[in-house]
């Protein structure tokens, strides 16, 4: 669970959208990192919502010990949301440490919850360790609207190539279809988004039927054919 609209980004963190970074001098650049109440709490309430729905365990990612007035506000909303949560357990870890941890034993965690900056690193390491960073899908969401968008963002390098592993993006829109249908009440959207997760599980565990990223040789297009034939099939 990564907050997306504050943090180390010059495009969002100023008031009319005006960049977070500036030169005050040729040989000095300066960059602004906003975090505020209202930003931190909303991942954080979103964050022990899902953990509900899974094992009950939050792991809030920070540097607090660094940025002790931005990651101590942080922090302090996630403390305070987590108080109406006492079915969950709540961990705090190191951002630098957290890289440690994933890597050595991903299974102590559930749901992750940080800051824009930290969130977009963990989450290129996360999904690395399942195999691949083309099959972790993603989902950005507010209280109103959602938009599927990969993980692991473009690769012009690989344009027109037919080479791309598009689970990544499956999963978002299996994602996407499963949050529209929890919002709107309408079941057979989430049922859509869970066969289209089995689906991309059932070609994955043939490794045949894989891209030249886990070591296949199925292109994008190919392997897209064999997800939808796994679909129909649910």
């Amino acid at each position: 669970m990564r907050e997306a609209k504050e943090g180390f980004y010059p495009d969002r963190n100023m008031w009319k959208g005006g960049p977070g970074e500036f030169m005050p001098s040729p040989d000095m650049a300066l960059s602004i990192r906003k975090i505020t109440v209202h930003g931190s709490e909303r991942i954080a309430r979103r964050a022990f919502e899902l953990a509900m729905q899974r094992r009950k365990k939050v792991t809030a990612v920070h540097k607090v010990n660094s940025f002790k007035l931005s990651d101590g506000l942080f922090l302090d909303q996630v403390r305070k949301v987590a108080r109406e949560f006492p079915q969950v357990e709540l961990d705090e870890v190191l951002v630098d440490a957290m890289t440690a941890h994933l890597v050595r034993d991903v299974f102590r965690f559930d749901v992750i919850v940080a800051t824009n900056f930290y969130g977009d690193i963990l989450s290129d390491l996360a999904s690395e360790l399942s195999g691949s960073i083309g099959l972790a899908g993603s989902i950005m969401a507010s209280d109103n609207h959602c938009c599927a968008q990969a993980q692991h963002g473009s690769a012009p390098d690989i344009q027109g190539q037919d080479r791309a592993n598009p689970t990544s993006m499956i999963l978002s829109a299996a994602m996407l279809l499963q949050w529209m249908g929890a919002h709107r009440g309408l079941e057979s959207l989430v049922r859509a988004g869970a066969a289209m997760d089995a689906a991309v599980d059932r070609v994955l565990a043939d490794p045949t039927s894989r891209t030249a990223d886990l070591s296949g040789e199925l292109g994008c297009q190919a392997f897209g054919e064999h997800v939808v034939k796994a679909v129909r099939s649910v």
